[in-house]
């Protein structure tokens, strides 16, 4: 199977209605994931869907978005910047095909627990979305039914797939809704991801929003903040939280390092570099049609010492560096 293009429409994406109906009883309202303006160009006007289309939607109908779960594991369809700043965004990485883990679920019905205490004067809906907003998407909202609202499993599932509009489609999904235990709700309360609100002001650690996933497997959990959970849910915890044995200490003042500073690198190859070659000599310039001086004034032979004290000149050949007629200037 040929790799996914980065820029790329989801397989059978435009098979599934947009936005499902809000379920009876409940806050939530299922749709499939938007697109960026870079993936919509893909489409005709009439199949496009973004953040913006989502929310004129629910205003047609008269309803009001106050939370979205996105349950994707990637970021390569939308930004939570597009979207307005009046809807909080939960980002909970869930692989597909294969059941949700039990700290998935707990994060789930956290997030949702969280919402329906801070908006109880209000009628604000709870948006899920996966790829397709089917079958991840419908078995998480059924596993909260099943298990906080305490719905019979069967009445759950036609009850999402009523209102989705589709069905939920994986075997594995139903199955273990229909006869899976029921996972507990021990730590429901306790908060474990601030619902981003401010989508302008961020932490300078929390980089979950502009990368992939950390690895290509759903996270499977740790029962306390680690480097091995995902950064979106590490960065949005509070200092006390993402350390377990407490606050780091702060850090030494300076100066870091103490005693003069060396000129040169301070590894465990340094080595002073060896000294100078001595400067050569310097020799008088000689010229073609010019007397030569030697250095000191005067020859004490009638020919200057070495190769020149031929008369044919250093090259043998009858040419010299000084005139003959000039030669009565050295006696």
């Amino acid at each position: 199977m040929p790799p996914k293009k980065k820029n790329s429409i989801p397989d059978r994406w435009t098979d599934y209605r947009a936005v499902g109906r809000r379920i009876p009883g409940t806050r939530f309202i299922a749709f499939k994931v938007p697109l960026k303006q870079a993936l919509m160009r893909q489409l005709p006007h009439s199949e496009a869907f973004g953040p913006q289309d989502l929310v004129q939607l629910l205003e047609q109908e008269q309803q009001e978005l106050g939370l979205i779960i996105d349950l994707t594991f990637t970021t390569r369809y939308y930004r939570p910047e597009e979207l307005p700043e009046n809807v909080s965004y939960v980002k909970i990485y869930t692989a597909g095909h294969a059941v949700p883990s039990d700290d998935t679920i707990l994060t789930f019905k956290r997030a949702v627990k969280r919402f329906l205490r801070d908006n109880q004067a209000n009628d604000k809906l709870i948006g899920v979305h996966c790829t397709h907003g089917l079958n991840r998407t419908g078995y998480l909202v059924c596993r909260y039914l099943i298990d906080v609202e305490g719905m019979d499993p069967a009445e759950a599932i036609e009850l999402f797939n009523r209102s989705r509009g589709h069905c939920i489609e994986r075997e594995n999904y139903l199955e273990d809704l229909k006869s899976g235990p029921k996972r507990s709700n021990r730590g429901i309360d306790e908060p474990e991801q601030q619902p981003v609100r401010d989508q302008g002001v961020r932490r300078q650690d929390d980089t979950s929003f502009g990368r992939r996933p950390p690895c290509d497997r759903p996270f499977r959990g740790a029962s306390y903040p680690n480097h091995h959970m995902p950064v979106h849910q590490r960065a949005l915890r509070s200092p006390l939280q993402r350390h377990p044995g407490g606050p780091r200490p702060p850090p030494p003042l300076p100066p870091y390092r103490m005693g003069a500073p060396r000129p040169y690198h301070q590894g465990q190859d340094w080595r002073r570099p060896p000294p100078l070659p001595p400067c050569p000599p310097v020799l008088p310039r000689y010229s073609y049609g010019e007397p030569w001086q030697p250095p000191n004034g005067r020859f004490p032979s009638p020919f200057p010492p070495g190769p020149q004290a031929d008369r044919r000149g250093p090259d043998r050949k009858p040419r010299y560096r000084f005139h003959k007629n000039e030669r009565r200037d050295w006696h």
